[in-house]
């Protein structure tokens, strides 16, 4: 037994030692002090094959505006942590992480922003993203997210608004015929949907239980008779319980 529990100290013992060599050359590579020069600037954006909303060369920009370039500058002066906390601060950049390679290379890994919904009003344009926190609208994002317009604050739009657009990740059906909410007022909303080929609306009232009413509303749609899908109705309204009200 004593014999047994020698040979698991010494592997306890043997795996803390390798762990903390690792943590220490990491470490070394983070913050070791040195008067060799920085030989190159490299970035990794993790996410560019789904979306790319910035350039290498604006970050390169960024970092010369600020002083923080590192490329021919000792790497004892060279701040790692100022150089993440610039990059942090671009519109674009969700994460970033930045060290250095045995060959004192400065490294950047980082993400970007996801953008979850689109709010245009008369005199705001800007997106949620994954965060819900408000990211600036740039001709670079191509992403198909919920379009709002109308008459909406940003806590709204953060909150229930960003909340219905997650609901509608979930909600195949709605998902890829939903394009568009217009708010007209807290209590007035009308949801713009593609159906046979036409965009048709919907009055869902408040937001107030919004999954309720579209799941409502589907059940109507895939079951009403001929003669109904024949009526050329301008909106359905959907603010009673039980009941999908159509209107000319």
């Amino acid at each position: 037994m004593n014999k047994v529990a020698h040979i698991v100290g010494t592997v306890i013992g043997i795996v803390i030692t390798v762990a903390c060599l690792v943590a220490a050359t990491v470490w070394g590579y983070r913050s070791r002090p040195t008067d060799a020069p920085c030989t190159a600037l490299e970035y990794n954006i993790t996410d560019s094959d789904e979306r790319l909303y910035l350039s290498e060369t604006e970050l390169t920009a960024l970092l010369q505006q600020t002083d923080l370039y590192p490329v021919g500058r000792k790497l004892n002066i060279v701040s790692l942590q100022r150089i993440e906390n610039a990059i942090l601060r671009h519109p674009m950049v969700r994460t970033a992480e930045c060290y250095l390679t045995p060959r004192h290379v400065v490294r950047v890994r980082l993400t970007q922003r996801i953008p979850v919904l689109h709010v245009q009003t008369a005199l705001e344009n800007y997106y949620i993203d994954s965060d819900r926190k408000v990211m600036p609208s740039r001709n670079a994002i191509r992403d198909k997210v919920l379009l709002v317009t109308g008459t909406v604050g940003v806590q709204s739009a953060a909150g229930i608004l960003a909340d219905f657009a997650a609901w509608l990740d979930d909600e195949p059906y709605w998902k890829e015929r939903i394009h568009h909410l217009e708010l007209k007022s807290p209590q007035m909303v009308y949801v713009y949907y593609a159906d046979n080929g036409k965009i048709e609306k919907a009055v869902l009232g408040s937001m107030h239980r919004y999954d309720r009413k579209l799941r409502k509303f589907r059940t109507f749609l895939q079951n009403r008779p001929p003669d109904v899908q024949e009526k050329n109705y301008t909106e359905y309204d959907l603010r009673f319980k039980g009941q999908v009200i159509g209107r000319y």
